[in-house]
């Protein structure tokens, strides 16, 4: 049951950038002043869609919670990783953001770190 809160902690951190990033983009550009753009941010947040990004935290933290009852934390943290990875092709999907040679790089290592970091 440890790694179905490890997975929920990570697919609703995923869950919460992707719609935040979605939404923000359709928001436009913010104002150049700190107190307008402030103002500009402040506007987003009743949307239901921003909204639901808090709920998405919220239920990352009590899935963290619950995964932090049955791993020791060294073994677990690293599986939060596997958000990086998600986000990162997802966003190349959904957004067009690129996907280098670079990243795809960083991403594999990353899985590596995972693989040898979840070695007991």
């Amino acid at each position: 049951m440890g790694y179905v809160f490890i997975f929920g902690a990570v697919m609703f951190t995923v869950y919460g950038n992707l719609v935040l990033k979605w939404k923000v983009n359709e928001a436009g550009q913010p104002p150049e002043e700190l107190f307008d753009k402030i103002l500009f941010l402040a506007s987003i947040v009743p949307n239901p869609w921003i909204l639901s990004c808090f709920a998405a935290g919220l239920g990352a933290f009590f899935c963290w919670m619950a995964a932090l009852t049955k791993f020791e934390l060294n073994y677990a943290y690293p599986f939060m990783s596997l958000s990086f990875i998600l986000v990162g092709v997802s966003s190349a999907f959904i957004f067009g953001e690129a996907l280098t040679k670079e990243k795809v790089i960083g991403l594999a290592l990353i899985v590596a770190g995972l693989i040898i970091g979840s070695r007991t």
